[in-house]
């Protein structure tokens, strides 16, 4: 470590990133940067929420340069490897040295791990893998088109941001389908390659929920169901499990998983898919200076933007600690939080973290007007400025 200003570098500009590089800003005496191959910041619970005209895409997009402090330099690059040993990162630019690093990078989405889904995608009208903002975008034309057949959502067997994104979607298809009269001429279905449609343990409040409002609104659950590949051409989806389900309009969630340059071109993920850190310091395993929140953090929870924040308080008091030769504070318990819109003005908060729930599974109109009018501006001009008042 450097006698002089410690110098902490912040691998990723999105949500994790952006409020973790300001709050460090104000909290130790230190020189932040944040380096990024992207320079545009998008609010990513957004997508699902587009199609149906809830929200705009170019409303949630921000330039990341103008997101940070002034005090906190922003590196435009693309990272290709991480050498914990030498405390240095290779990007297609340059080198850079750091006492202590972040690692904020987020997953890897691949639609080209499925057979047939980036053909779909870019060859037919009737593919939208929604975890993307121009899918997202172009679905919203294809749902006011839709006058019948069947609407199909799948889940990927690996972890996904936002596990309840594609739930939300198939419920407010059906809530749109409704609307326009052409409900009874459509069938809704989601699959995924486990057996419950949202999760057991501390999720199980809120998987009840679900199944009761499916139940009632007849859209349709396939687990065991783990997408192998995809007939674009016959509209057609197989599963590992030798079952197949045809489809006339179908928005997967690509296959996601850890970025190359931390999976093949670092030792931080031991192994696996993202980085390896205790539970709750978020410290890393071997690398007492490396630290990691958000998606690719190998924590066991839901990888959301509330993860993140809480997350975020954890990293930033630690990194500090660490600075100061103090013990860490053991103090992330898992939380995250899911908003689940079940349809227009009704939502339900989804709120646990590793033991059990914390929120009950109640529906109501409050629950959709924090999600969709108050924590989009909560994000941009209170969370990804580094403030938070809520630890």
């Amino acid at each position: 470590m450097t006698a002089t200003r410690p110098s902490v570098l912040v691998l990723g500009g999105g949500a994790a990133g952006t409020m973790t590089a300001n709050a460090l800003r104000r909290r130790i005496d230190a020189d932040v940067t944040v380096l990024d191959k992207s320079q545009t910041h998008s609010y990513q619970p957004a997508y699902y929420l587009i199609p149906f005209g809830y929200m705009d895409l170019d409303d949630q997009r921000r330039d990341t340069r103008d997101l940070l402090h002034d005090e906190v330099r922003f590196v435009h690059d693309e990272v290709v490897g991480i050498d914990p040993d030498s405390e240095t990162v290779s990007g297609r630019d340059g080198t850079y040295e750091y006492d202590v690093l972040v690692s904020a990078v987020g997953n890897d989405l691949r639609p080209s791990a499925v057979p047939g889904m980036r053909e779909g995608w870019t060859q037919t009208d009737s593919v939208y893998p929604f975890y993307h903002a121009d899918a997202a975008a172009a679905l919203g034309d294809a749902v006011d088109e839709f006058d019948g057949g069947r609407f199909l959502v799948t889940v990927p067997d690996t972890p996904i941001k936002c596990g309840g994104a594609p739930l939300k979607l198939a419920m407010l298809l059906e809530e749109h389908l409704r609307n326009r009269g052409v409900r009874e001429d459509a069938e809704v279905v989601m699959t995924k390659p486990g057996e419950d449609v949202f999760g057991t343990g501390p999720k199980a409040p809120y998987q009840d929920r679900i199944e009761a409002i499916w139940d009632e609104r007849d859209i349709t659950f396939v687990p065991e169901f783990t997408v192998s590949t995809i007939d674009h051409e016959s509209r057609t989806v197989h599963s590992e499990e030798g079952d197949s389900l045809e489809y006339d309009l179908y928005a997967p969630v690509p296959p996601q998983y850890g970025h190359e340059f931390v999976v093949e071109n670092s030792p931080l993920t031991d192994g696996g898919e993202y980085v390896s850190v205790d539970d709750n310091t978020l410290q890393h395993e071997t690398y007492p200076n490396v630290f990691a929140l958000g998606d690719n953090a190998d924590v066991p929870t839901s990888r959301t933007a509330s993860a993140a924040r809480k997350q975020s308080h954890v990293v930033v008091e630690n990194v500090e600690r660490y600075l100061d030769d103090r013990e860490l504070a053991p103090d992330y318990d898992g939380y995250t939080a899911c908003p689940i819109l079940v349809e227009e003005g009704k939502a339900m908060i989804a709120e646990f973290d590793y033991e059990s729930a914390i929120s009950a599974p109640v529906v109501s109109r409050l629950n959709w007007i924090l999600d969709v009018n108050v924590i989009p501006s909560l994000y941009w001009n209170v969370w990804m400025r580094g403030y938070d008042p809520v630890p």
